[in-house]
């Protein structure tokens, strides 16, 4: 099993249409078929300046591997991340 992890800040306004917006462009990577798990997280650390979370796990790297290169994946990645997302910090994990 693989859990992508991607904390992140908006370049939004917080509680903003266009933050919501981006939240729920966002779920349209649920449609993918190797997600799993998917979630949207809200940051309550201090410790950091991100202020949102995205979480889904993969079976294996086959299915981390597809949901990398499907369509739905890349058209969100260029229509949304790239233009919308401030910073970001990526992790994968898979359990010892």
């Amino acid at each position: 099993m693989i859990r992508h992890t991607v904390a992140f800040r908006l370049k939004h306004a917080e509680g903003s249409a266009e933050e919501k917006a981006f939240l729920d462009a966002a779920l349209i990577l649920t449609t993918i078929p190797s997600v799993g798990n998917f979630e949207q997280l809200r940051q309550t650390s201090r410790k950091n300046s991100f202020a949102f979370g995205f979480s889904m796990e993969f079976e294996n790297q086959a299915g981390y591997d597809a949901y990398n290169e499907h369509p739905v994946h890349t058209a969100f990645v260029r229509d949304h991340w790239v233009p919308e997302v401030e910073e970001f910090l990526e992790i994968d994990y898979a359990p010892l």
